[in-house]
């Protein structure tokens, strides 16, 4: 049987600090001046459910399925025009649209904000397509929120997710992982001290184990066919790992590509980067087997 699971209330959050505030506007303003890698194609823009969210859809083609996307940045960083190269590349392979989601972030907005806005989005998504396949996928602190979805929308009995798509996912609030002192030297993107400080600022107290902020402690019965990635030498090794081995062990398809020399996130951030390549074939491969 699976475990119910209760989504906390909302509480109010705190003002983000002068540095964050600052790194946010300039990650904006780099976007706007066009210094950002930017998609071929116009993405285009709505409001779904009260969030501003962009859909990138495959070139000249009716999508045969759909793909949820939460882009990454410790819960506090990021916004979805991040992900859109590569949901761009991933439509065209893929012949998928691709949703990507403005969720709130923190500090303003702690747990479980993201996640609630993530489940609207997929819950609306859902119910605008019908029928169609609809994959969940993320990047690091998105690849989290795609794994609480799928974790809930297991043991809430839908909607239906036909897959998980999880790059470096970040499933364990703890900072307790043997690879964040093992991979120190190598992983310079996300060490233990900006995760800590990013789950410090998500979590603002709150239980750290709870399943949709940790998803590596959840019951993960009836958890979609899962493709998980990462770098061999990135402080989220093990939570990657630790997330693979918990789903095969419960006898659930979990798909795990590590690579050495890869960076935190790479396929998402660039298709130059060492691994990048690698994976997005891997992934390609895998949304092709899921949707026949």
């Amino acid at each position: 049987m699976i475990q119910s699971i209760t989504i906390p209330a909302e509480r109010a959050g705190r003002e983000a600090p002068a540095d964050l505030a600052e790194r946010r506007e300039m990650m904006a303003k780099a976007a706007d001046a066009g210094m950002m890698p930017s998609p071929v194609r116009p993405v285009a823009e709505e409001v779904i459910d009260g969030l501003r969210t962009l859909t990138v859809m495959p070139d000249g083609k009716e999508p045969r399925g759909w793909l949820l996307m939460l882009h990454g940045g410790g819960y506090r960083l990021g916004r979805p025009e991040n992900d859109t190269c590569f949901a761009e590349r991933l439509a065209d392979r893929c012949g998928i649209a691709v949703v990507l989601p403005a969720y709130r972030l923190a500090p303003e907005n702690p747990f479980p904000a993201g996640f609630n806005d993530a489940w609207k989005v997929l819950v609306a998504l859902r119910a605008r397509i019908g029928d169609a396949p609809l994959l969940v996928g993320g990047d690091s602190a998105g690849g989290g929120l795609a794994a609480a979805l799928g974790v809930y929308a297991a043991a809430h009995g839908g909607p239906r997710i036909d897959g998980a798509l999880l790059f470096s996912p970040w499933v364990d609030m703890t900072i307790t992982a043997a690879s964040f002192k093992e991979n120190a030297a190598s992983d310079t993107l996300f060490p233990e001290a900006s995760a800590q400080m990013a789950s410090d600022t998500y979590m603002q107290g709150f239980d750290l184990r709870h399943p949709l902020a940790s998803p590596l402690f959840a019951d993960i019965s009836g958890f979609p066919p899962a493709f998980i990635n990462v770098g061999n030498g990135e402080s989220l090794r093990d939570d990657s790992l630790s997330f693979h081995e918990k789903l095969s062990e419960a006898g659930l398809r979990s798909e795990l590509l590590g690579i050495d020399g890869m960076e935190h996130v790479a396929p998402v951030r660039s298709e130059d980067l060492v691994g990048s390549a690698e994976s997005f074939a891997a992934v390609a491969q895998f949304v092709d087997k899921l949707l026949g």
